[in-house]
């Protein structure tokens, strides 16, 4: 009997990117969810310019959940909750040596993108997803 593998889940979205003087400009974007690495959630920023590599960043799926209600995460990645004239958004800001973005997403596109990583890993079933001696191996090998 063969083992059937959860699937990926990935969405394609639009995010906007708050300028410091509080214009916006679209981003385009994927949020990613793979049950091999069940404790994250991956965001992919598309880059616009020929020849641009996307930016990958990769955190807690739990900072999603708790940032959509109430402020979360300290350091390089911070949610929280961000109603507008347009609507109901989730604040993404990401922090590196390189500098500091703030993301506008919308919180209908997060939730409907959570409930489905949850249908492939419930919340709270991680740890029977991940395989930890694969996980070794790939660290050992530097990959």
């Amino acid at each position: 009997m063969s083992v059937i593998r959860p699937t990926t889940v990935e969405v394609e979205t639009s995010l906007r990117l708050v300028a410091p003087d509080a214009t916006a400009l679209p981003v385009r974007a994927s949020l990613r969810y793979d049950p091999a690495d069940p404790y994250a959630v991956h965001v992919l920023f598309h880059a616009e310019s020929a020849g641009g590599e996307a930016v990958s960043w990769s955190f807690a799926r739990e900072l999603l959940v708790t940032g959509l209600d109430e402020p979360a995460g300290i350091g390089d990645v911070r949610v929280w909750p961000w109603a507008t004239p347009r609507g109901d958004f989730v604040a993404l800001a990401l922090s590196s040596p390189d500098g500091n973005a703030l993301f506008e997403v919308p919180r209908s596109v997060l939730v409907r993108f959570l409930r489905r990583t949850y249908v492939v890993v419930a919340r709270g079933r991680e740890a029977e997803h991940l395989d930890v001696d694969t996980a070794v191996n790939r660290l050992l090998a530097g990959r």
